[in-house]
This record gives C-alpha cells, sequence and structure tokens, in this order.
C-alpha cells in the first residue's frame, strides 16, 4: 500500500520541538515532506509575503533529517510547497504541534491555523495541531509533544483513509497541558485571553506601548460545547472549522436593504 504524502509546516519555526515530535509521529505511516518558516511567525494569520523574495533552504537537522525552511510565513511555507516546490502534490497537510494552544475566536490570529487553511484552500485535507502550555507553561519551556503528536498522527490517519473532510473545511485540535481526560467534538468557544495594555518609556524617554494578556484558568458562562471549554477542562478539542465566513442568517436582510440603497442621482 502507497503510503499518504503529508505536508507538514507549523508557525514557531523549523528548530520547534513540537514540529520534530509530529513529524516523527506522522512518519511511522507516511512519507513527510517539511517546509517550514526560518524563524517564529506565531500570531501572523495568514500573512504573504509578497514585498520581496522568498528564500528556500535545505538545512539536516542533529537527528539527519533534511527538512527545507524558507523566511516567509506559515502559509507562504504550504504556498511555495503546492506550487512545485514539494517533490509532488501533497495528500494532506499538517501543521503543528503549535507551543500554545490554538482556541476560540483566536484562532483567526493563529500561523498554525493559517496553514491549515492555506491547504484547505487548495482543495486537500488539513490539520492543525496544538498543544496549551498551561499557567506555568511558556515558549522558551514547552511541554512534552509526546500525546499531542499521538493523537494528531490518530487524527490525520482517520482523515487520510476515511476523507471525511468536505472542500473548504479542515480540523483543529487541541490538546491540554495536562495528561487527557478524553476527546471532545467542539465548537469554536468567544474569548481565550484577558486583554491587557501595558505602557511605559524606553531609555530615550519615548512611550511604547505593549499588548499582553493572559489566557483564562476557567471557561466562561457561555462556553458549554467549545474548544476552551475543552481544553480547560482537560481534553482534546476537535474543532471543525471551514472558510466559508459568510453570515447566511443576514443574507435576507441585506436583501431588503440593499433594494433602498441609492446609487448615484437614481
Amino acid at each position: 500500500m502507497t503510503k499518504p504524502f503529508v505536508l507538514l509546516s507549523n508557525d514557531d519555526g523549523y528548530l520547534s520541538s513540537g514540529l520534530l515530535a509530529l513529524r516523527d509521529a506522522l512518519a511511522e505511516f507516511a512519507d513527510v515532506w517539511v517546509m517550514a518558516p526560518d524563524r517564529n511567525w506565531s500570531a501572523a494569520s495568514r500573512t504573504r509575503v509578497f514585498h520581496k523574495p522568498l528564500r528556500v533552504s535545505a538545512v539536516k537537522l542533529a537527528d539527519g533529517h533534511t527538512i527545507h525552511i524558507t523566511n516567509g510565513s506559515p502559509s507562504d511555507c504550504v504556498s511555495l510547497s503546492l506550487l512545485g516546490l514539494a517533490p509532488q502534490r501533497p495528500d494532506l497537510v499538517v501543521a503543528g504541534i503549535n507551543a500554545g494552544a490554538n482556541i476560540g475566536r483566536d484562532v483567526t490570529y493563529s500561523g498554525t491555523v493559517a496553514a491549515a487553511m492555506e491547504g484547505a484552500q487548495a482543495g486537500l485535507p488539513a490539520v492543525a495541531v496544538s498543544q496549551d502550555l498551561g499557567p506555568d507553561g511558556s515558549d522558551e519551556h514547552p511541554p512534552d509533544f509526546g500525546i499531542a503528536a499521538k493523537v494528531a498522527a490518530q487524527v490525520v490517519r482517520l482523515v487520510q483513509g476515511d476523507r471525511p473532510l468536505a472542500p473548504g473545511t479542515f480540523l483543529n485540535v487541541n490538546v491540554p497541558a495536562c495528561t487527557p481526560e478524553g476527546i471532545r467534538i467542539t465548537r469554536l468557544g468567544t474569548r481565550t485571553y484577558k486583554d491587557e495594555l501595558v505602557q511605559g518609556k524606553d531609555p530615550k524617554g519615548r512611550e511604547y506601548y505593549w499588548m499582553a494578556g493572559e489566557m483564562l484558568t476557567e471557561a466562561p458562562a457561555d462556553a458549554e460545547g467549545t474548544d476552551v471549554e475543552a481544553v480547560l477542562s482537560g481534553y482534546v478539542s476537535i474543532t471543525p472549522l471551514q472558510l466559508d465566513l459568510t453570515a447566511y442568517r443576514l443574507m435576507d436582510t441585506l436583501e431588503a436593504w440593499r433594494q433602498k440603497i441609492k446609487l448615484g442621482s437614481r
């Protein structure tokens, strides 16, 4: 049986231990081709680099595997690969494992989710994978990605084998910081962070602003059935997402408005 050909990327950069853990787990049943950013692109969303040339290099990691890196964004990584840099068209696009959860409406900021979206945009099945760091975690001291990698590999095998994803859809998988209690199929939650604006002055007396915030430790009252509740309760969250952002319930209202809008002098 021919192995599936998987394109793997991330937004934390090619030296991320989450990327390597996921590659190793996928390599047990798939041919994995990695195109990753040469630096951290967290919160890049679907940023694309059009104003300067993109460079691509092959690098060999400490474990001897050769991967490809670029100065572009996570979305650029997927696009470059699909436009011909990958040796063949992938069967599936996987992004992660991100150091930190990508849940709630904050998924629109995520470079990890954006990489999966780029795959879905191209008509390919796609999965984004993230690991919550917990209240004491940090990007500098990431958690053990072993469980997240195993869960992600199983999800990818099911997606590849059963082909359940309709065009324009993809999966967002989030693993809690603790040993998971189980798995929940979820919808997107709302708020994930308590936002804070920090103001100060640099050594030259110029004002600066730093937008910061801590992730919620308890799910909001309206979070039942959401990815936020699942992850904060110690469960793996699997959320189906789609590219179509149209608010269909407003279509009839806007159609009534359209008839009242006048163009020019008419």
